[in-house]
C-alpha cells in the first residue's frame, strides 16, 4: 500500500502518471488504484428501504458498469460508501426497451401533446452486489483483442485493462408511487426478466453481465465440454473466460464472409452480426451475442520444470447464442441457420480459447509431454445432449460436401442482405476461399493415432521439417495451419453413431506459397495418408 498521508490515485490530478487511470498502464499502479478503492469501500452492502421491491440475479461470469470517466479503460460506477453499482437510469433504459408502448407510458412515463412530460409510476433504484464478497475475486480484467493478429495481417496487438466484478449476485430495486397488487408486481418483474436477458452493463454480447436464464433471447443452446490452457489475469492466476466463444465465432464469421465477398462487405456483415465500431458512425450493436454457464468447471495447473501454466477442464457447460434484437420470424429463422452453421464450422476445424489451432497434447501426444515440455493445444466436443450438432462423416469425402454447403449458406446470407458475391481474393491471411485455404483429412483409429501431431515437433519425411516454419509459427508469429481431431460420427438408420474412439484428423492450411518449406510440405501431403478435401 501507499503512504497513509498520500492522496489516493482516484483523487489525484487527472494527468499522466497520476489519477487518470488510462495512464495507469503498469500493473503496480492499476493494482494500487483497486487496492485503495477496496480498502475504502464499505463492508456492508447497501440496503433498500422497506417500500422498495427487490429481486436477486446471479451473473454467470463478469459484470462491468462503465463510469465513462476514461477513454482507454473501463472503470466502474461507484455509489456512496464505495460500492460498485448498476445505475437506476441504466436500469430504467433497459426496462423500457422491454415494455409494450402502453407499459412504457404507464411505468416509465412519456411525452404529452404539449411537449410536457408525464412521469411513470415506477422508480428504478439500480442494482448492488448482494454482499461484500465481490472484493475477494480479482477485479482487474485483461481484454486482448486479436482479430487483426489472427485473421487479417498478423499485425501487432495489445492488452487493455478494465475493472469488473466476478460472478456477483446483484440485487435490483424498484418502487412505485402508487400501491400495486402483487399480480402487477409480477408483471413488472417479468418485464425486467426480459430486459436483463439481453445483458446489463458493458460488453454484453461477449458474455459480460449475463444472467443464467434466457428463455426469450436464446437463439441456439448447445452443451459443450473442453479442456486446454486457461487465460491469465494480471496476477497470473488462471480464469476460464467465456468471451472466447464470441471471439472464435466472430473470427470465423470474418473468415467465411471474406471467402465469398470483398473485405469491406465482409467486415460490415460481421459487424452487423456481432457488433463493433464503424468509424465515424460509432459503435454498432450486434444482432448476436453469447452467454455461457459453466455447469461443471475445474481449474488446474500444468507443470513443467519450475514453470506452471493455468488450465481448465470443462466437464459440462451451456452456450447460448442470443438474438439481441426483435427481428421478424422469417429473419430470425435465417439468422439461426447462419449462427448454427458458424458454430458447427468452429467445432469442425478448431476450438475455443488459447492454443485452439492445436490439438491437446495431453490427449493425443503424451510422449511429447513426458519430455517435460510446455503444454500445447485444446480439445472441444459437444456433449451427448448436443450430438446432433456434429457433422456426420460416413466417408472422408463428406468433409468436401460439408464445406461446400458452408459456402452455400454464407452466399445465401449475402443474397438476403442484397450483397454480391465476388471472386476477388482477400489480402487477409486466413480468408476461407478455395484459392487461399486447403483442408486435408484422414480417419484416425484412436487418440494415439494422430499422424500430423508429430510433424509439428520433428520431421515429416527424411530430414524435412515444418517445425518453426511460417506454417507452424513461433513466438510473435501466428502459424498458418490448424490441426483438429474431430470426433467421428456417422449416420446409420437415421441415428448419429460415434465410431468407437475414432477421429477425423483435419489439417486446415492457409499457405504462403512463396515459402519453400510450405511448398515442400504441400507436395508431400498427397503421398501421406491425408486426402485433400477442399481448396485448390
Amino acid at each position: 500500500m501507499t503512504n497513509s498521508n498520500e492522496v489516493p490515485l482516484m483523487f489525484q490530478a487527472q494527468i499522466s502518471g497520476r489519477g487518470q487511470i488510462q495512464f495507469i498502464r503498469n500493473p503496480e499502479q492499476s493494482e494500487r488504484w483497486v487496492d485503495e478503492w477496496v480498502e475504502g469501500a464499505a463492508i456492508d452492502a447497501p440496503k433498500f428501504s422497506s417500500n422498495v421491491q427487490t429481486k436477486e440475479y446471479q451473473i454467470t461470469w463478469r459484470f462491468i458498469s462503465n463510469s465513462g470517466q476514461d477513454e482507454d479503460i473501463i472503470r466502474p460506477v461507484i455509489a456512496a460508501k464505495g460500492f460498485p453499482f448498476y445505475p437506476g437510469a441504466s436500469m430504467k433504459g433497459a426496462f423500457l426497451r422491454a415494455c409494450t408502448p402502453e407499459q412504457r407510458e404507464k411505468y416509465c412515463g412519456g411525452k404529452l401533446t404539449n411537449n410536457d412530460t408525464k412521469p411513470g409510476i415506477l422508480r428504478f433504484h439500480g442494482g448492488y452486489p448482494q454482499d461484500a464478497t465481490w472484493v475477494e475475486q480479482q477485479l482487474i480484467d485483461v481484454v486482448h483483442p486479436q482479430e487483426k493478429w489472427q485473421v487479417k495481417d498478423n499485425s501487432s496487438h495489445a492488452a487493455f485493462l478494465q475493472i469488473s466484478l466476478y460472478q456477483p449476485t446483484l440485487v435490483f430495486g424498484i418502487s412505485s408511487t402508487k400501491k400495486l397488487d402483487p399480480s402487477e408486481w409480477e408483471i413488472i418483474w417479468n418485464i425486467w426478466n426480459k430486459a436483463i436477458e439481453k445483458g446489463i452493463g458493458s460488453r454484453v454480447s461477449a458474455g459480460y453481465g449475463q444472467p443464467i436464464n434466457h428463455p426469450e433471447t436464446k437463439l441456439i443452446t448447445v452443451n459443450l465440454k473442453g479442456q486446454g490452457l486457461a487465460s491469465q489475469l494480471i496476477d497470473k492466476t488462471g480464469e476460464f473466460r467465456p468471451n472466447i466463444f464470441k471471439a472464435a465465432l466472430r473470427g470465423h464469421t470474418l473468415r467465411l464472409f471474406s471467402g465469398v465477398t470483398d473485405e469491406n462487405t465482409a467486415e460490415a456483415l460481421t459487424r452487423e452480426l456481432w457488433g463493433g465500431f464503424a468509424g465515424k458512425n460509432g459503435a454498432v450493436v450486434g444482432q448476436l451475442g453469447i452467454s455461457f454457464n459453466a455447469v461443471d468447471l475445474e481449474m488446474g495447473e500444468y507443470r513443467y520444470g519450475r514453470n506452471t501454466m493455468p488450465t481448465y477442464e470443462l466437464n459440462a457447460g451451456t452456450l447460448n447464442i442470443l438474438c439481441m434484437d426483435n427481428p421478424s420470424k422469417e429473419y430470425k429463422k435465417e439468422l439461426k441457420t447462419l449462427a448454427t452453421l458458424i458454430l458447427r464450422f468452429s467445432l469442425l476445424l478448431g476450438g475455443f480459447g488459447k492454443s485452439w489451432r492445436r490439438i491437446d497434447h495431453r490427449i493425443f501426444f503424451k510422449d511429447y509431454l513426458e519430455d517435460n515440455k510446455p503444454m500445447i493445444g485444446s480439445h472441444w466436443q459437444f456433449t451427448q445432449q448436443s450430438n446432433p450438432y456434429y457433422f456426420p462423416v460416413n466417408k472422408i469425402e463428406h468433409i468436401t460436401n460439408i464445406l461446400n454447403d458452408v459456402q452455400k449458406t454464407v452466399n445465401k446470407w449475402l443474397q438476403l442482405k442484397g450483397k454480391t458475391s465476388t471472386q476477388q481474393l482477400s489480402s487477409w491471411r486466413e480468408s476461407f476461399h478455395p484459392q487461399k485455404v486447403q483442408v486435408w483429412g484422414r480417419f484416425a483409429e484412436d487418440e494415439e493415432d494422430s499422424l500430423a501431431v508429430r510433424w509439428f515437433h520433428g520431421s515429416y519425411q527424411g530430414v524435412k521439417s515444418i517445425k518453426g516454419s511460417s506454417l507452424t509459427g513461433k513466438i510473435g508469429q501466428i502459424g498458418r495451419i490448424w490441426h483438429r481431431m474431430y470426433p467421428h460420427y456417422t449416420i446409420k438408420d437415421g441415428e448419429m453413431k460415434r465410431q468407437g474412439r475414432r477421429y477425423v484428423e483435419l489439417l486446415t492450411i492457409f499457405p504462403d506459397k512463396k515459402d519453400e518449406r510450405t511448398r515442400e510440405f504441400l507436395n508431400f501431403l498427397p503421398t501421406s495418408n491425408f486426402t485433400k478435401l477442399w481448396g485448390e
